[in-house]
């Protein structure tokens, strides 16, 4: 303890300088050959005071974040800090990706945590407790975000690599940190072997939290409360949260994803282009399978479902599903995760996710009940990636799999051209230059596809009126190019509910009566509360006063989160509109906050 306090007088000593790693120490000029060597040298073990000391700018910016005095500091985040030393010592974190180098793992370590911590200043946790409550809350919730952070790689000395010493005894990393060990066997480096094609099991992570968080902290963290160490559990073994939202797993993901893309950046600057999509999958993983348990057009084997579940395998129709994929991990503000669907089969196929039809065909064409019109799709590896209860739900009897060559869209193909047809021009609900019937981007007659394009419902029914009954149920598809461009358009229509996403800290009776609103749009046009219009969704607020609530205190609680438009002083403007052939007053709620709704086919406010 006191060679730590020597250590944090020289770092307040002088201002922080640019990270530094840990370089291998070289041996005395005499033993070193002219000529590069034939075989594997090991890396030069490290002393924890020598590696606290290499990341003293870092550790000395910890405790400025962290707000206490040095004895605070030391006792709750150096002492882990130095477990964490002890047990990983110089290990890299990735064989030839990000954190490679030498000392890799302990550096990333201590940067997660470090911005995990720092994204706690901008979050309230517990935010229905009472203040007192809170005030005891928060040092444990920000204690168990900067531990979640520190831990959240320690998977990989248990999954993806092997130590050993120079008579090849390997290291027992559920026993023990490896400084130990080496003290131990008097052995001054180490050898790591890669184990090939390992799979990503953060579980194991658990196996190494104790060598690093010890448990008369665990008890520190779950007293007055049930939630912290559940959740912190959770992050770290990278099971989400399903029934409440985790602040701190979402703190955690949000500061690696930063972390990772900006040592990448830097790697591409120094050494060439980083491998693509290395820790990308798990995010996509992690979003897809929220997507399975909470969005219903998600439900496997459900009527016009992304997932299909059959005797072939789990397949997700593709490139459809990747706009509810983008909007998680965009709401979620990951850095580094790709847009085009192209990149992320080809991430999913690099991380043995999915599996390629053949080696120029990346996707599958599948036939689901009940027009087993044929629609593409991927298909993943196993069906437990997605669905770990998957004994619950049932495989088709029929097959999916179409046996014929379909033109596909996606992975490493050059896409089919389409029939070009002309659209109609349809004006937005509101716009007084337009002099047809109005319509809005999400109204009755009108249906917005998965690709974006606008088409009229009345043109859509017509369309399929020409398509005869051969008896109940069975449908005759049309003949000729035509009639297959439209059972192709059949196949990926998809008409979502609309819906609020507010965020959580909206007022609840606030919310319900807003999200009310939002719900009657997807009835009878005539009947709705809401429309939109050319910036938004119109919402009157003689809705808010039928439902007991104060129009003052609607206005503040969506004017604090910015969730209607505002004038220039930044209070919500009030506006007129036209709603059942009268004029009332009411908010304009931006498009964003709405699912559903495509914010590009909106003026900006």
């Amino acid at each position: 303890m006191l060679m730590l306090r020597k250590l944090f007088r020289r770092a307040d000593s002088s201002p922080p300088s640019t990270p530094s790693r840990v370089e291998p120490t070289t041996e005395p000029a005499a033993q070193v050959r002219p000529v590069a060597p034939s075989v594997d040298q090991g890396i030069p073990a490290a002393t924890v005071a020598s590696l606290l000391s290499a990341h003293a700018d870092l550790l000395a910016r910890m405790k400025l974040c962290y707000g206490a005095d040095k004895d605070a500091f030391e006792k709750d985040l150096l002492l882990p800090i130095s477990r964490l030393a002890s047990y990983v010592n110089v290990l890299p974190a990735t064989a030839d990706n990000y954190f490679c180098e030498t000392g890799g793992l302990f550096r990333m370590a201590l940067e997660v945590s470090f911005y995990a911590l720092q994204g706690t200043d901008a979050h309230i946790v517990s935010g229905r407790a009472t203040i007192s409550t809170r005030r005891q809350l928060e040092p444990r919730w920000r204690l168990a975000t900067f531990f979640a952070g520190l831990c959240g790689e320690l998977h990989r000395t248990l999954s993806q690599l092997i130590v050993t010493d120079e008579h090849g005894t390997e290291w027992p990393a559920y026993l023990g940190p490896l400084t130990e060990w080496l003290a131990s066997r008097q052995s001054e480096r180490f050898f790591v072997r890669w184990m090939p094609k390992a799979p990503e099991t953060r579980e194991l992570g658990l196996f190494a939290l104790p060598h690093v968080v010890v448990a008369d902290t665990m008890q520190y963290l779950s007293m007055g409360n049930g939630t912290v160490v559940p959740q912190l559990l959770a992050s770290i073994s990278g099971i989400p949260v399903y029934r409440e939202q985790n602040v701190l797993m979402e703190l955690v993901k949000r500061a690696t994803a930063l972390v990772i893309d900006r040592n990448l950046i830097a790697n591409a600057n120094r050494y060439g282009r980083p491998i693509l999509g290395a820790h990308i999958e798990r995010y996509l993983i992690d979003a897809m399978r929220r997507l399975v348990v909470s969005h219903p057009g998600w439900l496997p084997n459900a009527e016009r479902s992304r997932v299909w579940l059959g005797k072939e395998g789990l397949f997700i129709v593709w490139p459809n599903a990747t706009t509810e994929v983008r909007k998680i991990l965009e709401e979620d503000e990951l850095p580094g995760i790709p847009q085009s669907p192209q990149t992320i089969l080809e991430i999913l196929i690099a991380a043995g996710v999915a599996v390629p039809q053949t080696d120029q065909c990346s996707l599958w064409s599948i036939g689901p009940p009940p027009n087993k019109n044929p629609i593409e799709a991927i298909k993943i590896a196993a069906p437990e990636i997605l669905l770990p209860g998957h004994g619950d739900y049932k495989p088709l009897p029929e097959a999916l799999v179409v046996q014929q060559t379909v033109a596909p869209t996606g992975g490493r193909e050059t896409p089919p051209q389409k029939t070009a047809q002309a659209q109609p021009q349809l004006p937005l609900a509101g716009n007084a230059d337009a002099g047809t019937e109005e319509r809005s981007p999400r109204g009755p007659n009108v249906h917005v596809t998965d690709d974006g394009e606008i088409l009229d419902r009345t043109q859509h029914a017509s369309a399929a009126v020409d398509r005869g009954n051969d008896g109940p149920g069975n449908v005759v598809a049309p003949e000729g190019p035509a009639a297959a461009v439209r059972s192709d358009r059949e196949a990926t229509i998809h008409e979502p509910t609309l819906r609020l996403a507010a965020p959580m800290r909206l007022a609840p009776k606030v919310r319900e009566v807003l999200a009310a609103a939002i719900d009657t749009m997807n009835g009878e046009a005539k009947l709705a509360t809401a429309v939109t219009v050319p910036t938004g969704v119109f919402v009157p607020l003689e809705h808010f006063k039928k439902a007991g609530v104060e129009v003052p205190v609607a206005l503040r609680s969506l004017g604090e989160l910015e969730m209607v438009l505002a004038d220039k002083s930044g209070k919500p403007q009030t506006l007129q509109h036209d709603l059942a052939g009268r004029e009332v007053h009411g908010v304009v709620l931006k498009p964003r906050f709405v699912d559903g709704l495509d914010p590009s086919l909106f003026r900006p406010a």
